[in-house]
Parts: C-alpha cells; structure tokens; sequence
C-alpha cells in the first residue's frame, strides 16, 4: 500500500525528506523550512499508498497483498483475489472504533488469523494465501458474515462489505474523504499546443444499459479495480462531482508493488438528458485531438454515436501532474465501446521521472492499451456486466 515516504526521490535530499510527515495533512515537523511549494517533489512524496494506511502500516500491509495475489506467478492470479484482499483490509479500517488510519499495531490482528496459514505450503505456496484462506482469516477477524457479505451485491460498496443492506446504505463515504485532505483542482492551464492529448484503445462492452447503470453508481467502481490500478468514490451520491482516490501499482509482474495514490473530481458530465451539451463536448473533444495530437484516431469513429462523456479532472499533487481524463461511452455499429482520452499539461520534472520509471506502462495497460484484462479497469468493467 504505502512506501516509505523518506525513501530516495529524484531530485530532493535526504535533509529535505525527514520534513516529509507520514501524509499531507500531518502536522509538519517544528523545524521543518518552509512550506514546499504546492505539487513539488516534497508533496509529490506524500502521495504513496493509501489515505488509509499510515506508513508504518506500510510494510504489514503490503505484505498481506503480496501474499494474497502480487507474489503468485502471473499464470496463477485471480483479480478478485486482489480485490477481496483490499476489501479486508478497507472493511477492518472502517469497522474500527476509531476513524484513524490502519498503524503498525493492527498487524497483530491480522498475523493471528493469517500468519499459520501463510506457512501452510499443503494447501498454498510458502508465503502465499489462497482464496479460502483469504475468507476464513477474515471470519475470524471481521466476523463469521463477512464471507456472504462480500459475495452479495447489495452488501458491498465502496470496497466495504456490510452485515446488512441498512448498514451498506448508512455508510458515509466522507469518512475516508476527510483523511485525503483535497489539495486544490489542477485542470491543464499551459498552452494547448505544449500538452498532451492522448485517446487509449477502445473496450468492447456487453451493453450500453449495462455501462450506465454500473457507472452511475460511484460506490461499485472498486467491484471493477484492476492488477494495477482502484477508484474509490470519497462522497455520496452519483457521478456528477463526485471526488475518487485513485490508487494505482506499478511493478506487478515483478511481484513487488510500487504504490502511490492521487485524486480526481468529476468536473464535467453528458448525458443523452441534455443533447446540446453532449454534441458541445464531442466536437470540442474531437477538434482538439485534430489540432493538438500527434497522429491521435478520432474519440468516436466515423458514423458512431456518442453517449455518454465526463471529465476526471486532477488535484494537486496528482502522480500525473495537471490535466484531465476522460471516459466517453459511444455505440458504433451496433456494438458498445468505452475509452479515455485524456489532455495533460508537461510534466514537472519529478513527476516525468517518476511516470517514464514505473507509472508510463502501468497508465497505458489500465486504460486498455495491450488488451491484457487483468491489468485494465476497462477490461474489468466488460467482465462484470457482462
């Protein structure tokens, strides 16, 4: 989940990343210099893992990942086993009695229900946990309905599995909103010729109905994380400004994660509701790929209907600097089709060191591009409404 913020990055001192605290809004150290400036190489270093997990959770809780799906051979990995493992570790942080985020002394829960079965090699790799083990180590620690719980969609959202639909509907998802600490939106500002206009491959979809209706409801976004990369929604409500942490890995098929963290706010939304709006935002999505991309398809082939558009706009500090995403639904042919396109300012430096060394292809493949479905939340959207 988290590394070590005070680990080396590119650019910045040693003597300069001991004023680093645990998250951005610790409070910093007395003899700290100087606030650094808003998405420099300091605040970029904060951003790592979860808003849930402190740092010196860090190494437990990465661990308990590792064992449960990112140390197996690729050949051998089930995404939901992933899924099921951050699903754990979420649903123990929001049942406990305090709002704070998971520490050092929450891995004496988890070695007791864990730690034998992890040296149990009869039933799985030494150092790994299969999927049963991964639910009854769960039982013991959640309880004996956490099982049923996360396999019922009416029981499960926003990563979370509840005893009961009242508590699923009851939930507050602000609650991790207020351990992210919004820094202010970074929509791209820089001249459009100097940014980044990218479109990634389309993903077939088993139906227009079937896309709406699951992204329309913000708190099942986790149900489609991928290997590398999770949207979890930070308040009520639909999609329209809705606020997602984004968590992403990169080093998967090493068997040794990378993890950092950034968020993103739905500042745009088209619908089908509003037909002027909706044609505004194509065109003026497909004139910019023509004028400023480099050799980019057109968002929507010829002939293709758009559907549905918005707009996922960065804050402060995002692992890919200023800019925008977007995802766009479109029929063509009679066939459903989902993509992102997204328009990115030039990257600070230690933010383009930091994507060209590990984020570049882990951004690509979650996105599609490769087609490799264990590694695209696309991908992971087709399967499940299908």
């Amino acid at each position: 989940m988290e590394q070590d913020a005070r680990s080396p990055v590119h650019g910045a001192g040693p003597d300069e990343l001991n004023q680093v605290p645990d998250h951005a809004d610790d409070p910093v150290p007395d003899d700290a210099p100087a606030t650094a400036p808003p998405g420099g190489a300091l605040e970029f270093a904060r951003m790592t893992g979860s808003s849930i997990a402190g740092r010196r959770a860090a190494g437990w809780v990465t661990d308990f990942l590792n064992a449960a799906y990112y140390r197996r051979p690729v050949a051998e990995r089930e995404v939901d086993d992933l899924r099921l493992a951050f699903s754990i570790l979420t649903t123990y942080w929001y049942r406990r009695e305090t709002p704070q985020r998971l520490r050092l002394t929450d891995l004496r829960a988890f070695h007791r229900v864990y730690g034998k079965g992890r040296f149990n090699t009869e039933v799985s790799g030494r150092g790994l946990l299969t999927r049963d083990q991964l639910l009854d180590g769960a039982a013991g620690i959640l309880g004996d309905w956490f099982p049923a719980a996360y396999d019922d969609d009416a029981r499960r959202g926003w990563g979370i599995a509840f005893p009961s639909v009242a508590e699923r509907d009851a939930h507050d998802p602000q609650r991790r909103l207020s351990l992210a600490k919004l820094g202010k939106l970074t929509p791209e500002s820089g001249l459009p010729e100097q940014q980044t206009w990218h479109t990634y491959p389309p993903v077939e979809m088993p139906s227009v109905d079937g896309v709406i209706a699951a992204l329309t409801r913000p708190e099942t976004w986790p149900d489609y994380a991928s290997e590398i990369g999770r949207f979890t929604p930070l308040r009520a409500g639909g999609l329209a400004g809705q606020t997602f942490e984004i968590e992403v890995a990169a080093g998967t098929e090493s068997g040794l994660p990378i993890f950092t963290r950034g968020y993103v706010t739905i500042t745009r939304l088209v619908t089908p509701d509003d037909p002027e709006a909706l044609r505004a935002y194509f065109e003026e999505l497909e004139s910019g790929l023509a004028r400023y991309g480099e050799d980019e398809p057109r968002a929507v082939p010829a002939g293709g209907q758009p559907v549905v558009g918005f707009d996922l706009t960065t804050h402060e500090n995002h692992f890919l600097g200023a800019g925008h995403n977007r995802l766009i639904l479109f029929a063509h042919e009679g066939r459903a089709w989902v993509r992102a396109v997204g328009t990115w300012d030039p990257m600070r430096w230690h933010v383009e060191q930091s994507y060209r060394r590990a984020g570049q292809a882990a951004q690509h493949a979650f996105w599609g591009q490769g087609g490799v479905a264990r590694l695209s939340m696309l991908h992971q959207l087709a399967l499940r409404i299908a």
